[in-house]
């Protein structure tokens, strides 16, 4: 049976992180709330110390348990599925998570479940995948207005009760004993103007010649760095209050993600959704043309093709794994605002089949075709073509498999890296037949400007 420890709401979940961060490989699954969106921004999941922590990097899959790191031959999905399996729990708990697997998959995850060539660099080389298995966690229902830690049967009853104290302990300000972030060096771009142009064209290209309908072509902004990732993820929340935030580190490195997009969500009974964003416009300056925006992008063919195409592409993912006839788009074109820009946002939907997992799901989808384009195999061939370097996490999808079956995931735009002393951050668009290069460079600045510029304002 769950054990479940109460504590005090409304409850910082940033605070509570730092609180928890020392034992490491900390989580924090992030809603954003109360300024993001309420459908989707109810939860705040925070995690640490997972009891098994797993990593593939290369087609070469590896296990840490107590400490120790030893090769195995698996699939990588087909592991996890087996870790959860260990402690799946029979009943519906009414959590969102009560144990189970926690971490982020890269967009490079996809070389695993497909053959695909290899040109773009990998110069980062950081594991494919990254998944810590969590028998306890720390669960903020913004909706019941609750806070609770909840332990899985399996945790370390001693260590449940550790964390317990330290939550409830007197408040200390952990920041303000580490490095505050600042950049050391400008943003650049591994895909500056007139090369974006010359893949811009390379792409309309393969679409007059009939590879693809839609390419969604990205650009690498890195800088470099010093300090504390966590002080730049806490000033990039105040300014993108986004439902799928996420922060989680690893030794020296961090992901921060202000995600926008819902990429999967399972409910412990099996019902799927996906909701993929195709379509942006930048805020306007008063409300006037904010609204003048909006109304561009409802009423924008382009974008709604654009949309469709991904639709259509999510609609024939989710026939893998769900119920025949389940397939179902219950929104279509609705538009979401967000402090930087407004987006074009489907709603697909389905019921799991018999015998498939939420692992399952995640494996037949992705990475999300929301940022491949369409067909998404030959996207993904012609994407690994004309970008300098590997995506890595920029595309991949963060989320927690909860051990009652339940699963939310997230796709990685609006993602930072920070590594070896940089800062990495992409943003990029979907191009079609009637794409305008010069729109649609701007746009991956209109996507990331913010973010870039509150790091500045850092330093």
């Amino acid at each position: 049976m769950l054990s479940i420890h109460p504590l005090p709401y409304p409850l910082d979940a940033q605070a509570a992180f730092t609180r928890i961060r020392d034992l490491g490989d900390p989580v924090l699954l992030d809603s954003a709330q109360p300024e993001s969106d309420p459908r989707f921004g109810r939860y705040d999941i925070i995690a640490a110390a997972p009891d098994v922590l797993v990593r593939y990097t290369r087609g070469r899959t590896e296990v840490r348990r107590k400490g120790l790191w030893n090769s195995v031959e698996s699939d990588p999905i087909n592991l996890l599925k087996s870790l959860n399996s260990e402690i799946a729990l029979g009943e519906n708990s009414g959590l969102p998570f009560c144990g189970g697997l926690i971490g982020h998959f890269s967009y490079d995850l996809g070389r695993a479940f497909e053959a695909l060539p290899s040109p773009a660099e990998d110069d980062l080389a950081l594991p494919e995948m990254r998944v810590g298995r969590y028998l306890w966690a720390v669960v903020i229902d913004h909706q019941q207005s609750t806070s609770q830690l909840v332990a899985h049967p399996q945790a370390d009853g001693l260590q449940v009760e550790a964390v317990h104290r330290l939550l409830l302990a007197e408040a200390d300000d952990h920041l303000s004993k580490t490095t505050p972030f600042h950049l050391v060096s400008d943003f650049e771009s591994n895909l500056p103007r007139p090369k974006y142009m010359d893949a811009f064209n390379r792409v309309q290209d393969y679409i007059l010649a009939g590879d693809c309908y839609q390419i969604n072509l990205t650009q690498r902004f890195s800088a470099r760095c010093e300090g504390d990732p966590f002080h730049a993820y806490r000033a990039l929340r105040k300014r993108a209050t986004t439902p799928f935030s996420a922060y989680m580190e690893s030794g020296s490195d961090a992901i921060l993600s202000l995600s926008p997009e819902r990429f999967l969500k399972v409910s412990d009974d099996g019902e799927v959704e996906t909701r993929p964003i195709k379509g942006t416009r930048p805020r306007g300056g008063n409300e006037t043309e904010d609204q003048a925006f909006i109304d561009e992008l409802k009423q924008s063919e382009k974008d709604r093709s654009e949309n469709l195409m991904i639709v259509d592409l999510l609609r024939n993912d989710l026939g893998k794994v769900c119920e025949a006839g389940s397939i179902s788009v219950p929104e279509l074109f609705a538009i979401e605002t967000y402090p930087n820009v407004h987006h074009l946002v489907s709603a697909v939907t389905g019921k799991l089949a018999e015998g498939y997992t939420s692992l399952d799901l995640l494996k037949h989808c992705f990475p999300g075709g929301s940022i491949t384009g369409a067909p998404k195999i030959r996207a993904m061939q012609i994407i690994d073509e004309l970008e300098p370097h590997r995506r890595g996490v920029y595309c991949g999808s963060i989320g927690y498999f909860s051990a009652a079956g339940g699963m939310d995931t997230s796709i990685c735009i609006r993602t930072l890296l920070v590594e070896n002393g940089r800062v990495y951050c992409s943003a990029g668009g979907g191009i079609v037949a009637d794409s305008v290069g010069d729109e649609e460079y701007q746009e991956s600045f209109d996507k990331v400007n913010n973010l870039l510029e509150t790091l500045q304002e850092l330093s």
